[in-house]
This record gives structure tokens, C-alpha cells and sequence, in this order.
């Protein structure tokens, strides 16, 4: 078999039994910290925020049926999960990210089996890459606004990208049950063209999120990015 586009969601028929198995060992876990993180008490006593989560598993299961199935087991369709993360936190991220999977399934444009592999590709991976950065640049205390749209939204999300991809094609690999297409050889050009879009998507959400609900953003700091510079220059 080889394929015509680039990895991201795996079907079951290209893996073996051993990584479907270990897929979901490592899925069902992530699932069950995310659950144990969650405030659920401030979930559903907030309408905003239980709003706030249906409405972007919505959009995000809406952005993964946009999507490129090809006959050998694979598809290509954008992440979106950079800001996810940034709108809902980790734990909402992954739970929110699981419930799009959930409708995927439903329509049957995922399979079960391997449901725990895409998990930890598409859900686990992307989010841990965007809370180790928001993590590094909350750190930092930035004032300026734009380190926060450019190094939590737009930077994140190339990121993904370039270790997701290479990370599903590796899996792949390993297995053995997947003959990789012979124009690898120009990976590296298919996975830029990835990358910029990925990144443009996430950024813009952000950016407008910053500019016109900046309330709504759970890993946004109001006080420090929103302070007016007298006000600083007056301490």
C-alpha cells in the first residue's frame, strides 16, 4: 500500500493488535487525569463554560470532517487542538477532544480499535505541546500581548505539526504493516505546507479570542496582557 497524502488519523487495518493495545493503555489513562482535573463544581455552575465547551467540540468535530481519506487506511485533516487548549485548559482540552472523537465514531469516519492511537496522536500530543509553551511563556511574564498570540497560538500549533506527523508516520513504520510511499524523500517540503496553515488557523482563533473575548481564554492572564501602560509607568 502507499499513501497520497500526509498521516494523521490511523486506520486499525494498518496497525498491528500490540500498538492498538498500547494505544489505548496510554489513552485511557490520559482520559482518566483529564477527568480527575477537571472542576466540575465550577463546570456546572457556570453556563458560560459549559457553553463555552459544547460549542467548541462542535467546531472541532465540524474541523475534523473536513478531512482527506485516502484508500490505504489514512487521512489528513487539520488539529485545531493548539487553541482548544488555550480556550478550555488541558483537562476540558483532552475530555473535549475525546467527545469529537465520540462523533466521528458515531458517522463511522473513525474506528474504534483505534481510537486510542489517534487519541494519543491527535488529542494527547497536541495539548502536551501547548501547555509545555503556555507554561514556558507564563513563566516568562510577558506584557506584551503578542507573545502570547504568537508563542502559545501560532508557534504551538507549527509545532504540532512537526512532531505529530513524523510521530503517526513512525508508528507506522514500527509496524510494518504500512509501506511508507516513496515520495518521503520530499517530506520535509509536504510537512512546511502543513505547518503554515495548521498554525494560521489557530493563531487567527486566538487572536480574535484576545481581541473580542478575551474573558473566554482559560490560560489568558487579563490583568498582566490588558494592563494599560500609564497605569504601569505610575508604579
Amino acid at each position: 500500500m502507499a499513501a497520497k497524502g500526509i498521516v494523521q488519523v490511523i486506520s486499525a487495518q494498518v496497525l498491528s493488535g500490540t500498538t492498538l493495545t498500547l494505544g489505548w493503555l496510554g489513552y485511557v489513562p490520559l482520559l482518566i487525569w483529564a477527568v480527575s482535573r477537571v472542576r466540575w463544581v465550577e463546570l456546572f455552575t457556570d453556563r458560560r463554560r459549559q457553553h463555552l465547551l459544547f460549542g467548541t467540540v462542535f467546531c472541532l468535530f465540524a474541523l475534523w470532517l473536513v478531512r482527506r481519506d485516502f484508500d490505504t487506511g489514512v487521512s489528513y485533516h487539520f488539529i485545531g487542538m493548539t487553541a482548544v487548549t488555550l480556550l478550555l485548559d488541558w483537562p476540558l482540552a483532552v475530555l473535549g477532544g475525546f467527545m469529537a472523537q465520540l462523533g466521528l465514531l458515531a458517522l463511522g469516519r473513525q474506528d474504534l480499535a483505534a481510537l486510542g492511537v489517534n487519541g494519543l496522536m491527535l488529542i494527547g500530543l497536541p495539548v502536551l505541546i501547548t501547555e509545555v509553551c503556555a507554561i514556558v511563556v507564563e513563566r516568562a511574564q510577558p506584557r506584551n500581548l503578542f507573545v502570547y498570540i504568537f508563542c502559545s497560538g501560532f508557534f504551538p500549533a507549527a509545532l504540532t505539526v512537526l512532531v505529530c506527523v513524523p510521530a503517526a508516520l513512525g508508528v507506522l513504520w514500527l509496524d510494518g504493516r504500512f509501506a511508507l510511499p516513496e515520495w518521503l524523500s520530499d517530506f520535509v517540503g509536504y510537512l512546511w505546507l502543513m505547518m503554515f496553515p495548521e498554525a494560521f488557523i489557530n493563531g487567527m482563533v486566538i487572536s480574535a479570542l484576545v481581541v473580542f473575548c478575551p474573558e473566554w481564554l482559560e490560560t489568558f492572564n487579563r490583568t498582566r496582557y490588558l494592563q494599560a501602560p500609564w497605569k504601569e509607568d505610575e508604579r
